[in-house]
């Protein structure tokens, strides 16, 4: 230390050997507090220090000291100097204080006449811009450009600076043929420094979105190139590019040729496509001369809307709970004896089609009548004793349309009168009619099987997987009654979403709630939520030998990270309310006391995401296999890669691709299997998935419950424990004990797993505001169909 002080004195007094002096100073100190280990150079007693390049961005900021000839040469790296507004003075006088890097703690003084200059740390960075510039390396000037921005916004000259770098590197990417990028750095040119060459950037400016324009135009993206020109005629009125005016020009022409297309169409009574070409003549040029008088007038000819769909209806079965498209195009083809409208604070709320019903207060009876002058046709053909038949049936084990849980309630039917039909049951029923949920077809009235009753049948001349075709069934009930509803495959949510907005599409059946949180901002689109939840799991649909093995569906559950799917992937950071993780297979309701949740028990939570116990899960698996068939002396059973199935919808999609990442990181190989257009379980005899993601509508657990667990249900479970519950659920005599055997179910369904629960989501959907009779509270969307309207 004595050493040291030595050397620091005789700096203060030796002038013309100072750097020699500072370099031993600086080797002792650094031999005192470094490491053994090479350090990098940060003082010399001759030349200069090496160019860094782009490591220069890894070093700590630092001002470089040179000394003069005289005073013996070289140079110091040391800590910024606290210059006011960093700026060395013009004539300086005295002497310098400063810390050399590397040597913390330590002040060294040099006399002003020994210092040659000083480079400080924003003009070195400032220099590497602008070389890198000058040789056009944009992507290397970038840092460096950043940092100044960021730490030295006041820099002189940082300005002008950065103005060149955006007018370069926008000529470069104009030779490069990036269209695109070129009018982004010309707008925050622009918007930066509006004084920069302003005749210069607002002539490329509208040249290039000129040309950007075409493209979009070139590739159909009518909507992208109408968002940017409106964007453009904004932002830039001052300008008055070239570019607008042309294109403002270019779309009222293109306007007024689809409008008098759609002239020609409705002439010819080809009103789907006038209906097309009018909507996109009105969506060119809102304010086009006759455009609106036009659409209302073909509206009113031939009533059409345009719904989108996340997935088009291969089947029609309106009262299926795994199978949102084939629930929501069912309820169009079909009636349904029971119709679920709602929920109440017991269940479901229903109608039945063909008039009233009547319960007695012990609930061992009730009654069907049928009130045939307030039935149109063809429903109202009904008669009595065909009722009370097809009710025998289901309760006939030899017969076809058996129906278990029917059979175990009923106990004897009776003809009362022509349209009345008596049904005395085994035991109190809280809710029978739930139990009679019939698709009612044609040959109900002597037409053939399968034959329609709803108001609407499929158009097959003009279907496929990506549009269908609903056509009124016989005459309109109204004269605003749609003619046709069209059903359109959205390829994602943000598709629709799209689509909704530029007027496409007039109704969306099923949104992800964010965009369902997005879209409701918007003063022309009303969004709703469905009043009842979807319940999201996987369920097992393989003989794959380790799927039936409960500690294997445990570790599967255990190594997926719900939470963050639901919260992250599906509803992007929002809240919705009613979304949640699920411990068991049946709705949690979405508000606290929600009567939905009568059959959750809230007091068992979600198993969490734990890898290490699914891994030991995993292992525990392997050997319980290992000493079965040991014991059995056969081979232990290979271990197949996971086929995880889902329905062909973006949901469904970006939930499974999440999960299967996540039994990847268990050491499991997993293969994700889309199903067809319209399917959403595999055919049991295709053996082509090990297990499926499934939404289901579990909207009234106390009959649900068998169709999710059953062995005739989803999940097929041969559970002693699960069978169990469902009979004793069906034995429940009153609301109470039906409660009680549902919670009960829940957690032997939370312990066997026989099906995976994911999560709950709250459904919605939207529409355009120009439609009218949607209704309120509706649990499928084409519950009023009949009544919309498109509006004026």
């Amino acid at each position: 230390m004595e050493l040291m002080r030595d050397m620091n004195q005789g700096l203060r007094r030796v002038q013309g050997s100072a750097i020699a002096m500072l370099c031993a100073t600086l080797c002792i100190a650094a031999l005192a507090v470094a490491p053994a280990h090479a350090q990098r150079l940060d003082y010399a007693e001759s030349g200069t220090p090496p160019d860094p390049g782009l490591e220069l961005l890894q070093e700590e900021p630092h001002d470089i000291i040179y000394f003069t000839e005289k005073a013996g040469g070289g140079w110091a790296r040391v800590l910024p100097l606290d210059f006011p507004g960093r700026r060395p003075p013009s004539n300086p006088t005295g002497t310098l204080r400063f810390q050399v890097l590397g040597i913390e703690g330590k002040e060294m003084v040099a006399k002003w006449p020994t210092i040659e200059k000083i480079d400080l740390w924003e003009v070195k960075l400032e220099k590497e811009a602008r070389e890198r510039i000058a040789k056009g390396d944009f992507v290397g000037a970038y840092p460096f450009l950043s940092v100044l921005i960021r730490d030295f916004p006041n820099q002189k000259g940082l300005r002008e600076l950065r103005s060149n770098f955006l007018w370069q590197d926008a000529i470069s990417r104009a030779k490069k043929g990036e269209i695109a990028p070129t009018l982004a750095m010309l707008e925050e040119l622009r918007s930066y420094a509006p004084e920069f060459q302003r005749s210069s950037v607002v002539r490329a400016l509208s040249g290039t979105a000129d040309r950007l324009m075409q493209i979009l135009v070139d590739a159909g993206k009518l909507d992208l190139a109408q968002q940017m020109l409106a964007r453009l005629e904004t932002d830039y009125q001052n300008d008055r590019l070239d570019a607008v005016k042309k294109w403002n020009q270019k779309f009222y022409e293109m306007a007024v040729g689809k409008r008098d297309e759609a002239e020609t169409a409705r002439d010819a009574e080809d009103y789907r496509l006038a209906r097309k070409l009018a909507r996109e003549a009105l969506y060119l040029q809102p304010d086009l001369p006759g455009g609106m008088t036009l659409v209302r007038q073909i509206h009113d000819l031939y009533p059409m809307v345009n719904v989108g769909v996340l997935q088009t209806a291969t089947v029609l079965e309106p009262t299926r709970i795994d199978n949102w498209a084939a629930r929501r195009a069912g309820r169009l083809m079909y009636r349904t004896l029971f119709e679920i409208q709602g929920a109440g604070p017991e269940g479901g709320e229903y109608d039945f089609i063909f008039g009233d019903t009547e319960m007695s207060p012990d609930r061992m009876h009730f009654d069907l009548l049928i009130e045939p002058n307030n039935i149109k046709p063809p429903l109202d053909k009904i008669r009595g004793f065909f009722l009370a038949d097809v009710m025998a049936k289901r309760a006939q084990p030899s017969h076809p349309d058996y129906y278990a849980p029917w059979a175990a309630a009923v106990q004897s039917i009776e003809l009362v009168g022509p349209q009345q039909v008596g049904f005395n049951l085994r035991r109190p029923h809280v809710l029978p009619i739930s139990l009679l949920q019939i698709p009612v077809d044609g040959s109900w009235f002597g037409d053939k099987p399968d034959s329609p009753t709803g108001d609407y049948r499929p158009d097959e001349t003009a279907k496929n997987d990506d549009v269908v075709r609903y056509v009124l069934r016989g005459e309109p009930k109204t004269p605003t009654q749609p003619r046709e509803l069209v059903e359109m495959r959205m390829t994602s949510g943000a598709d629709g979403v799209a689509k909704l907005l530029q007027g496409e599409v007039d109704v969306l059946d099923q949104l992800f709630p964010a965009d369902a949180i997005r879209l409701s901002k918007s003063k022309n689109i009303k969004v709703v939520k469905y009043p009842l939840p979807t319940v999201h799991m996987l369920v097992p649909c393989s003989d794959h030998p380790y799927m039936s093995e409960r500690t294997f569906r445990r570790a599967l559950l255990y190594g997926i990270n719900r939470e963050d799917i639901l919260n992250g992937e599906l509803l992007e950071g929002l809240r919705s309310e009613g979304c949640r993780v699920l411990s068991g297979p049946f709705p949690a309701g979405i508000e606290i006391n929600d009567p939905l949740g009568y059959a959750y028990d809230q007091k068992i939570n979600p198993r969490p995401y734990e890898p290490p116990l699914a891994k030991l899960l995993l292992a525990m698996n392997a050997n319980q296999m290992e000493a079965f068939a040991a014991r059995k002396k056969e081979k232990r059973p290979e271990m197949t890669p996971i086929r995880l199935a889902f329905p062909a919808d973006n949901l469904s999609r970006v939930a499974c691709e999440a999960i299967s990442s996540q039994w990847e990181l268990l050491g499991l190989t997993v293969e994700l299997v889309e199903l067809p257009i319209g399917r959403t379980f595999p055919n049991p005899d295709e053996d082509i998935a090990d297990i499926v993601y499934v939404s289901a509508a579990v909207w009234e657990p106390v009959i649900d419950a068998r169709r999710v667990l059953g062995p005739e249900g989803m999940a097929k479970s041969e559970d002693q424990l699960v069978g169990l519950g469902l009979r004793r659920l069906e034995e429940a005599k009153n609301w109470r004990e039906i409660r009680d055997r549902l919670l009960d179910l829940h957690a032997i369904a939370h312990h066997e797993l026989p099906v995976l629960p994911l999560w709950q989501m709250v459904d919605s959907y939207a529409y355009r505001r120009e439609l009218v009779g949607m209704g309120t509270d509706i649990v499928s969307l084409y519950q009023n169909a009949s009544n919309w309207r498109l509006g004026q």
